[in-house]
Parts: C-alpha cells; sequence; structure tokens
C-alpha cells in the first residue's frame, strides 16, 4: 500500500505541475479572450439563476441544477486548500487563487454551453450531456469520450466521496470526541436517504442546502472580518503586496518567491473552483433552459460564488487572523485554518466546524449524481443502482480508513478529466463563438 501510495504520489505531482497549471490558466485566459470577457455578463449571470425558464426543457430548474454543482464544488477545498496555498505559497497565493477565479469564469461559462448543445434525451425523456456528450458528438472522439466518464466514476468515489466523508468523521472525532464509526454510519444513512430518491431528490436537496450553507459561512466570515477589523487593510494590501513582491511580505511571515505563490494559489484555485475540470456540466445538461447561452451564465455564476467569494473571504480571514495574533503557526496548512478561526472567541471555531459539515456532506451529494452519469454512460441504466449502492457503502468506509494513497489517486483522475475536457472546449472554440454570437452578442437571450 505504502508503494502504491508513493507511485501515485508521484503521479499526481507530475499531473498537476506546471503543463496543467499552463493548460488550465491559459485556456481561462484564451477563453477569456475568444468570448470577449464573459466575466462582464456575471450579474446577469446570477439574475438567471434565480429565475424560472417557463419555455425551457430540463429535469431541474436552473437554481436546481447550479446548487447541485455548487454542493459538488463547495467542498473542503473552498476553506482547507486555500490555508493550504497560503503555507505554501505565502499570502500572495490568495490573490492567485482569486484571479484563477475571475479568468475561470469562461471556461465555466463553455462548459456549461456545451453541455447543453450536445445533450442527448433518453427514451425516459431525460436530458443527459456533459463532456462525454460534447467529446463523441461534436468531436467523433468516442474513446476519449469513454475514457472521460471512466475517470469520473472513480473520481467520485475519492474526492467526491470517501475524501469527505473522512473529513467530517475526524472533525467530528476532535470536536465531540464522538468515533468515526458512529458518525460514518449517521452520514451514510443521510446519504441513502438523499441519493435512493434519485436526481430530483438530490437537487431538491442541494437547492434547500447550497444558500443555507453557503449564506452562514459568508456572514461568519464577515463577523470575523468585524472582530479583525484592525488587521483587514493590511492583510489585503500584504496580499497584494506579496503576489508579485514577496520580500515585501511582513507581519511575521516568511517572504516566499513569485513562483511560489503564483503556482499554490493558481492550482488551490483551479482545485476549488473545478472550471476545467468537467464534472459540473454533467449537472447543467439537466437544467430546464430555452437556449444553451442562458445555462452557460448561470453556470459561469457558480465559479464567482465559489472562488471570487468563499475563498476569497476565507484568504482575507485566515491572513488578518494570522496579523492579529503572531502566534498562530501558519507552516502547516492542514491546521492553519482550524488555529486562526479558533482564535475568534465563541464564533470561530463554530462557524468552521458548521461549514466543513455542511461543504462536505454537500460535496459527497453532488459528486453522487456525477459518477452515476458517467456510469450511465458507459453501461446503460442497469448499473445505476448498483453504483448508487456502492456510493453509500464507500461513504461508511471513508469514515473509518486512512486516505493518504485515495487522495492521490482522487488527484490524477481528476487531472484526467480534466486533460479530454480542456481539448474539448479548445477544438470546438468556433461553436462556443457561434452560440454566444447568436444569443448574447445579438441580444437573444431572452427571445429564443
Amino acid at each position: 500500500m505504502d508503494t502504491l501510495s508513493e507511485i501515485f504520489a508521484v503521479l499526481s505531482g507530475w499531473l498537476w505541475g506546471w503543463p496543467m497549471i499552463i493548460l488550465l490558466l491559459g485556456t481561462h485566459i484564451f477563453l477569456t479572450i475568444r468570448l470577449r470577457f464573459p466575466q462582464r455578463w456575471i450579474f446577469t449571470a446570477i439574475k438567471l439563476s434565480v429565475k424560472k425558464d417557463p419555455d425551457g426543457e430540463g429535469d431541474v430548474s436552473q437554481f436546481a441544477s447550479l446548487a447541485t454543482a455548487l454542493a459538488a464544488t463547495i467542498g473542503t477545498g473552498n476553506i482547507i486548500g486555500v490555508s493550504t496555498a497560503i503555507a505554501l505559497g505565502g499570502p500572495g497565493a490568495v490573490l492567485w487563487c482569486w484571479l484563477t477565479g475571475v479568468f475561470g469564469i469562461s471556461t465555466k461559462y463553455a462548459e456549461g454551453l456545451l453541455a447543453i448543445k450536445y445533450r442527448v434525451t433518453t427514451s425516459r425523456g431525460r436530458m443527459l450531456g456533459g463532456p462525454m456528450y460534447a467529446l463523441e458528438r461534436g468531436l467523433g472522439w468516442r474513446t476519449m469520450a469513454v475514457l472521460f466518464a471512466l475517470f469520473t466514476a472513480i473520481a467520485s468515489f475519492g474526492i467526491g466521496n470517501t475524501v469527505q466523508a473522512n473529513a467530517i468523521a475526524t472533525l467530528v472525532y476532535e470536536s465531540y470526541s464522538l468515533p468515526p464509526a458512529i458518525t460514518g454510519g449517521v452520514v451514510c444513512v443521510l446519504v441513502a436517504a438523499v441519493l435512493l430518491g434519485g436526481v430530483k431528490s438530490i437537487a431538491r436537496v442541494c437547492g434547500m442546502l447550497v444558500p443555507f450553507m453557503a449564506l452562514c459561512y459568508i456572514v461568519g466570515c464577515v463577523v470575523i472580518l468585524c472582530l479583525n477589523s484592525h488587521y483587514v487593510l493590511p492583510a489585503l494590501r500584504l496580499i497584494v503586496e506579496s503576489a508579485f513582491h514577496p520580500q515585501a511580505a511582513g507581519g511575521g511571515f516568511v517572504g516566499g518567491s513569485i513562483i511560489m505563490a503564483a503556482r499554490y494559489g493558481i492550482a488551490r484555485g483551479l482545485f476549488s473552483n473545478e472550471s476545467g475540470l468537467g464534472s459540473a456540466p454533467i449537472v447543467a445538461a439537466a437544467a430546464r433552459t430555452r437556449n444553451p447561452v442562458r445555462q452557460a451564465l448561470v453556470s459561469s455564476s457558480g465559479t464567482f460564488w465559489d472562488t471570487v467569494v468563499i475563498c476569497a473571504l476565507t484568504g482575507v480571514v485566515v491572513v488578518s487572523s494570522i496579523l492579529a495574533y503572531p502566534d498562530i503557526d501558519y507552516s502547516n496548512g492542514a491546521t492553519l485554518t482550524r488555529d486562526a478561526f479558533g482564535k475568534i472567541p465563541l464564533v470561530g471555531t463554530s462557524i468552521l466546524t458548521f461549514g466543513l459539515l455542511t461543504f462536505a456532506f454537500s460535496t459527497i451529494l453532488g459528486w453522487c449524481y456525477y459518477g452515476e452519469r458517467a456510469v450511465e454512460y458507459l453501461s446503460g441504466r442497469r448499473w445505476v443502482l448498483a453504483y448508487r449502492v456502492a456510493y453509500i457503502i464507500a461513504v461508511f468506509v471513508g469514515s473509518v480508513i486512512q486516505l493518504g494513497v485515495v487522495w492521490n489517486i482522487a488527484d490524477c483522475m481528476n487531472a484526467l478529466m480534466a486533460i479530454p475536457n480542456l481539448l474539448s472546449l479548445l477544438f470546438l472554440n468556433g461553436i462556443l463563438v457561434h452560440e454566444t454570437r447568436k444569443y448574447l452578442w445579438r441580444g437573444r437571450l431572452e427571445r429564443e
């Protein structure tokens, strides 16, 4: 097992090295320019996300689709991942993480557009889509489509399931001394109650849970920033200066290199918002919408909330807390968030605990939908129930075992998902421009 873990650790480090970062960030920037900065439509996208489209076809509302995607995206990466970037790359990593989210809006827009453009309707009248259908129907790359679906199904058991279940069990044990087996059993039952109801049940629960948990976390972070008010502006200044002039790092921070700040900030941003990974368009394809661009805009708002808002808030909270309490050990990313939030009396630990628990639980629900659609693409409906049962069992298993090798395998699967998805976006950029011009640039978003 140790040897296997080392092999996947090396492979993960290679797959998520500079070539992948350049490919992902390069795609973000290319699509931003090619699509004439779709970020400028972000407020239109937010408005559309809460607006029903009675003329659209699909299985769930646009808001339910977005909530399910956010459920899978907003997870421990938004909290622990940001602190890890700060620990490894310095406070400047927060700015690079934020910029990755800003440019990633374009990629998430493109993914949502292709999901609707190439989705199919089953004999039961259900909508199916995602990168596997764009690869097969848009480019004729059937083998690449199968590989993407296979990597997605495997990844769902890792980053979307066992890793999140383990985070919940560990947090509950550290906070309340409750054995992981008990926590795992409770979470297993709760997940089963939702998943056995199918996509509409998942979307309904996510539609209620995601806005509540995100709002509570955002309000909690604002409260902490108010308590740290004297250190907020110094923290913002330090984040900006450290991103481009690491020697300016102060307040107890050890200045790193610009390359380190950029590398870890970009990597954590990409991992957090999943723009380019290819997961979110799977559920975007189920949305009721009258044209591809409407859902593309709604999908793009997910990256805005995930990284531009939540990750940025987490970063400012952590940096301001370190400035306010110099005794915090900022060299360990795994404990940095806990120590930073824990310094705030009464509310700090509660906000962190609630955020981690709800974010991890919602991620389990969202990723089940991704994996289920991937299995359905590979083998049809006959294996879907078996997949759900195995997924529920994996929740309990993940709660009680060590996950070093699982983390590394999950990282590898995520990278292998991203490669074919990014290729589809780049090779189908002409379609993206055509659809955007037809509906958005010519002002037909509401009329067709």
